[in-house]
C-alpha cells in the first residue's frame, strides 16, 4: 500500500491551509498514490508480458533449428553420422543443459518424421521473428551448414532448403549466393586445418567466394561488401534483434570466418 503521496500532501496542505489544507492534500495525495499505483502495475504486467514473449520467440527458434534440421537431414532418405554429430556439436556449443538438450534431440526426430508439418513450423517461427531478416538469414545459414555435414548439398535437401528459403522471404537468388558461401566457409576451415602452401591459391579463391566478391573487384568494394557481412553476422547485433543468447557462439563463429577471409584477400591484394 502506498502511503507516501498521502502523508506529503496532507504536510505541505497543512502548512499552508491548515486543517482544510490538510484534507485537501490528502486527498490529492491519494489521487497520487494511485495512479502511482495503476503505472506500476502496467508496467509490470508489460514487462511480464515480454518476458513470455521472449521466452516463446526463443523456444520456437529452438524447436524449429534442430526440427528443420533433422527434416534435412531425412530428406535424401538416410541421416549420416555426419549429419548427427553436426546437430550434437551445436548442442554442445549452445552449451544446453539436460532437459533442454533432450528438447533438441526430440525436435530432430521429429523433423525426421514423414508427416512433418514443414511450412507450418516455418510460418510459426517467422511470425515469431517480426522480419528481423538478420535472424531469419543466420537461421537460414544454420540450415545450409547442417547441409553441407557431409561435404555436398543433395538435390532433395536443396528443395527442402527452397522450401524454407521462401519461407523465410529469401528469393532463389539469395538462396544461390547463400549456398556459395556456405560452401566456401565449409572449403575455408577444412583448408585452414592443413594450412600447408600447397593449399594457399585454393584457400584465397574460397575467401573471396565466402565474401561475394571476385578477385577483380577492387579494394573498395571488397571492403564494402565485408563490412556488409559484418553487419549482418554481428553477434551483438543480433542477440539484439532477437537472437538467443545460446546462439551467439555460433554467430561469433562466423564473424570470425569472415574476418579471417577478409584478411586473407587483404594480404593477397596488399591493401589496408
Amino acid at each position: 500500500m502506498k502511503v507516501w503521496g498521502k502523508l506529503c500532501g496532507a504536510f505541505f496542505g497543512f502548512m499552508f491551509g491548515h486543517v482544510f489544507g490538510a484534507l485537501l492534500g490528502l486527498w490529492l495525495g491519494h489521487k497520487f498514490d494511485r495512479a502511482l499505483s495503476q503505472d506500476f502495475s502496467v508496467q509490470e504486467g508489460l514487462m511480464g508480458s515480454l518476458r513470455k514473449q521472449a521466452l516463446k520467440s526463443r523456444q520456437l527458434f529452438f524447436h524449429a533449428t534442430f526440427s528443420v534440421m533433422g527434416h534435412i537431414a531425412k530428406a535424401k532418405g538416410h541421416v549420416t553420422q555426419a549429419e548427427i554429430q553436426v546437430a550434437s556439436l551445436l548442442m554442445d556449443r549452445l552449451k544446453l543443459d539436460a532437459d533442454h538438450k533432450q528438447a533438441a534431440q526430440e525436435a530432430f526426430r521429429q523433423g525426421k518424421s514423414v508427416d512433418f508439418p514443414l511450412e507450418q513450423v516455418m510460418e510459426e517461427f517467422v511470425a515469431s521473428c517480426r522480419g528481423r531478416r538478420d535472424v531469419l538469414q543466420m537461421f537460414l545459414e544454420i540450415q545450409l551448414q547442417a547441409a553441407f555435414a557431409d561435404g555436398e548439398l543433395h538435390q532433395k535437401e536443396k528443395a527442402v532448403l527452397e522450401v524454407i528459403s521462401d519461407t523465410l522471404g529469401f528469393s532463389r537468388t539469395d538462396l544461390t549466393r547463400l549456398i556459395s558461401m556456405i560452401e566456401a566457409e565449409f572449403k575455408f576451415h577444412r583448408q585452414g586445418k592443413r594450412a600447408s602452401a600447397a593449399d594457399r591459391e585454393q584457400q584465397l579463391q574460397d575467401a573471396y567466394q565466402l565474401l561475394g566478391v571476385t578477385p577483380e573487384q577492387s579494394a573498395q568494394e571488397i571492403k564494402k561488401a565485408y563490412r556488409k557481412l559484418m553487419n549482418q553476422h554481428h553477434p551483438d547485433k543480433l542477440v539484439a534483434k532477437g537472437l538467443p543468447e545460446e546462439m551467439m557462439e555460433v554467430a561469433k563463429e562466423k564473424a570470425q570466418d569472415i574476418q579471417q577471409a577478409y584478411e586473407l584477400i587483404k594480404q593477397a591484394k596488399e591493401f589496408k
